[in-house]
């Protein structure tokens, strides 16, 4: 039985877990922690591609377990070896610069970027740039789509 409430860590065992069940568990934890130190000594041996392979099932393994900071570490560990990841949906909101969501914002809204510029005391040319930037981080390809992914990463909408 995997606990699924709100206050527990997504997919650990509950108390009535049966043996089997938490054994699982720790296989896979211990997979998963074999791999990532298995990676990073491959990566800290210039193998940087056999690492990436590594990396990625422990990022995996982590992942599913619900072993976040782990997770974390393989996707930092990755992103070393030359994996280029996505931002993590939860981190978006986080990796925004004050600037980069003020910007998203006023663009969400429709604001043309010479008036975002003008609004903001800056060049056209930079609202572009990190406009570009959060893009890339939210994952988004138009202005249309910003809205609905700036309120689904938490960014407020009226927050100026």
């Amino acid at each position: 039985m995997v606990c699924r409430s709100s206050g527990a860590r997504r997919n650990w065992p509950c108390s009535g877990a049966s043996s089997t069940e938490t054994s699982l568990l720790r296989e896979a934890a211990n997979a998963a922690v074999g791999a990532l130190v298995h990676g990073e000594w491959l990566r800290r041996q210039r193998r940087r591609r056999e690492a990436r392979d590594s990396l990625r099932t422990a990022h995996e393994l982590f992942d599913a377990l619900g072993a976040d900071f782990y997770a974390r570490r393989a996707r930092i560990e990755l992103a070393a070896a030359g994996e280029r990841l996505p931002f993590a949906e939860a981190d978006a909101a986080t990796r925004l610069t004050p600037q980069e969501a003020r910007i998203a914002r006023l663009a969400s809204t429709g604001v043309p970027n010479r008036d975002i510029a003008a609004q903001l005391f800056i060049s056209p040319s930079t609202v572009e740039y990190h406009l570009r930037k959060t893009f890339r981080k939210l994952g988004v390809t138009s202005r249309g789509q910003l809205r609905d992914a700036l309120a689904a990463h938490g960014v407020p909408a009226d927050s100026m």
